[in-house]
């Protein structure tokens, strides 16, 4: 799949580098089903089970009225858009191949090339599944309408973003122990069922509760993506800013744990559970 050569520099390396992340994220998307539709329906099938589990339960117990006015329906989808494109990047990220994996004997793997595959699958998959939920419901059901499209995809991209520096930590912690990592990852998923706050507008949280949100990178870009998604709703509690700050401070913990995880890293690491 991969060839080395020698030499490369410049424009001619950075676009060797491009066609290798190509193949291997259309590796990582393959390699969980039979096909990329496969994968892609997989993943638009878990977007449209959250959503309708979630409208249901708030038409069941009147939460309807709770939200932002507006269209309920992008109201749940601006949260659970990024929610699952959050939370699915942390996982990628941590099940990435590491330095002991079998592919890692081609010369140009590396485990940057893997980490930025399995990232980059993520996200193709979360954004096409929006696209296609999105088109279907305003063709099926109601009119979208966005008020700043590209504001709520800068709050999409940052959600990722922020998953990829979370995973960074919890994948530094892989080596040295597997249960720890997996059981870390999966109580940071479930706390973020209720911590991103994907269920409640930021703005309506008592400021004795705010504390227990307002540490989460993904509360503010849900927040803020529902500030740039509803005309008369603005984000006062949260800022776009600090999901920047926290994903760049938090990935560069994580490149330092991967990378000294990386220099001591063996097969029988891998061993153990």
């Amino acid at each position: 799949m991969l060839q080395y050569e020698n030499g490369h520099r410049g424009i001619w390396a950075i676009y060797r580098f491009a066609d290798m992340l190509f193949h291997t994220t259309v590796r990582v998307v393959r390699k969980s089903s039979s096909s990329p539709i496969a994968s892609l329906t997989s993943s638009i099938f878990q977007s449209v089970m959250f959503i309708m589990v979630f409208y249901i339960m708030f038409a069941v117990f009147g939460r309807r009225t709770a939200a932002i006015r507006g269209d309920f329906l992008i109201f749940l989808m601006s949260g659970i858009f990024l929610f699952m494109t959050h939370v699915k990047t942390v996982g990628a990220v941590v099940s990435s191949e590491g330095p002991a994996s079998p592919i890692m004997k081609h010369a140009p793997m590396t485990t940057f090339l893997a980490i930025s595959s399995s990232a980059l699958a993520t996200l193709y998959l979360q954004l096409l599944s929006m696209v296609v939920i999105l088109f279907i419901t305003h063709v099926a059901i109601n009119p979208v309408e966005i008020e700043n499209p590209g504001e709520f995809f800068l709050a999409f991209l940052l959600a990722w973003f922020s998953g990829i520096a979370v995973g960074l930590v919890f994948l530094g912690i892989k080596p040295f122990s597997p249960g720890t990592a997996r059981i870390a990852t999966t109580i940071y998923s479930r706390a973020n069922m209720v911590a991103s706050g994907k269920m409640f507008a930021a703005n309506n949280l008592p400021s004795a509760i705010l504390p227990f949100f307002s540490w989460n990178p993904l509360f503010h870009t849900i927040d803020q993506a529902r500030g740039a998604a509803f005309i008369n709703y603005t984000p006062h509690v949260t800022s776009m800013w600090y999901p920047i700050y926290f994903s760049l401070a938090v990935l560069v913990i994580g490149m330092m744990g991967e990378f000294y995880a990386r220099k001591f890293v063996s097969i029988s690491w891998y061993s153990r559970r």
